[in-house]
């Protein structure tokens, strides 16, 4: 199986972060390296500024100046185009190797959302509890809701059929 592409942080002159962007994307397009450099980011915020004359500017600017995402699987070729791309000073990590971020770490500094959720099951299905004080239990799914990444389940316990909310990750589809 393919190794999964991963984001790391790339380090640039000031004033070069679009153009690293640009430059790599051209590269990927190029060599057609879509599956190995997946995305490559700038990443920006919307600032609101009021100007002396009491209006209302508005306008996006760096949220880290010098840096540039890229999600993307490590390979000689891969690690050679980034390090190679005019404005890029290497990668953040010890002796400038990629160091991967953690899927917390990309949520929380950067905004982006990386978990991918596969569910092998639906409304209806019976599934075992894992990872929990109720490990092995069987219960029916009710609903599941992707947004917040919960499950409504209605679990048999003593006798009574009992509903209970979980994270997606504590259920296991079971085979009927």
């Amino acid at each position: 199986m393919a190794e999964a592409a991963k984001w790391y942080v790339i380090h640039t002159y000031s004033g070069y972060e679009n153009k690293v962007a640009q430059n790599i994307e051209k590269v990927v397009e190029n060599r057609k390296l879509h599956e190995l450099i997946q995305e490559v980011r700038v990443p920006t915020e919307r600032v609101k500024e009021h100007t002396a004359d009491g209006k209302e500017k508005e306008y996006e600017r760096k949220t880290f100046p010098g840096y540039v995402l890229i999600k993307m699987v490590v390979t000689d070729d891969t690690w050679y185009i980034v390090r190679n791309t005019r404005g890029c000073t290497g990668f953040v990590g010890p002796a400038s190797a990629p160091t991967p971020l953690s899927e917390e770490e990309v949520k929380k500094t950067f905004g982006i959302d990386v978990s991918v959720v596969e569910i092998h099951f639906k409304e209806g299905d019976r599934v075992q509890i894992s990872g929990t004080a109720m490990d092995g239990l069987i219960g029916i799914v009710q609903s599941i809701n992707l947004d917040e990444q919960k499950v409504d389940l209605l679990v048999s316990m003593f006798g009574r059929e009992t509903p209970t909310t979980l994270s997606i990750n504590q259920v296991i589809a079971v085979d009927d």
